[in-house]
């Protein structure tokens, strides 16, 4: 496996909360956790951490700032192909399988975007026009009964109660006027994903096999120079 594909299913792993040194952090345990890729809800009662990060569905949480700089940095290894420099954003939430990002400046200013954490996912796309539109779909998928409390164990969830379903095609299906790219959930191999991507100005040819591993190597030595020069 390439160094580069290591890498990146070194941070999934991370993200999972395998690793002890805890530097992508670590979501509150829960004895209920699912784990099944886009439904692993978050307790809303009961945790560590107030506010509206337990309010957030599927397991995530409000990252802090003043953040830690090397995590930040990792955070945004992910954006390969943003139609932005990839140092105007700010991490903002962390689900288990995705980040979301809060962008600083240029034309992009004020735009939610969202980065899968998997091994070969080139998934950075745009999750919402701003902040208040993310929460706005979010709220429409609480009252579709999309997004629900799970009377089991207290956690928000998207999808749908008997889990017979990926979560995107349930909200595809149940809640068809709602951008299922705002909520946080997996949607590998989705063609609204692609077309998305390409709306929203991603440089497709970060996408394509040809040239992807090369991007994401150009994108991390950039990164790695600032971890250089600011001694993390």
């Amino acid at each position: 496996m390439p160094q580069v594909l290591r890498s990146v299913g070194a941070r999934r792993r991370r993200a999972h909360g395998r690793t002890a040194d805890g530097r992508f952090g670590k979501p509150p345990t829960s004895s209920t956790s699912r784990g099944r890729r886009g439904h692993c809800p978050r307790r809303v009662r009961g945790t560590a951490h107030t506010g509206a990060a337990s309010l957030l569905p599927n397991r995530g949480w409000l990252l802090p700032w003043p953040a830690d700089a090397n995590e930040a940095l990792t955070y945004l290894s992910l954006s390969v192909g943003v139609p932005f420099s990839w140092r105007h954003q700010l991490p903002l939430f962390h689900f288990e399988y995705l980040i979301y990002t809060f962008v600083l400046a240029g034309d992009h200013e004020g735009e939610i975007w969202r980065y899968e954490i998997a091994p070969d996912a080139w998934d950075a796309v745009r999750a919402a026009p701003s902040l208040a539109a993310l929460f706005t779909e979010w709220a429409k998928g609480l009252a579709a009964g999309v997004v629900y409390l799970n009377d089991l164990d207290g956690f928000l969830a998207v999808g749908e109660r008997s889990h017979g379903r990926r979560d995107v095609d349930v909200l595809l299906e149940r809640t068809p006027t709602l951008d299922p790219l705002a909520f946080p959930v997996s949607m590998p191999d989705q063609p609204l994903l692609r077309e998305r991507q390409v709306a929203c100005g991603v440089d497709m040819s970060c996408v394509g096999a040809d040239r992807r591993f090369e991007r994401f190597e150009a994108l991390n030595e950039e990164i790695d120079a600032v971890r250089a020069s600011l001694g993390v």
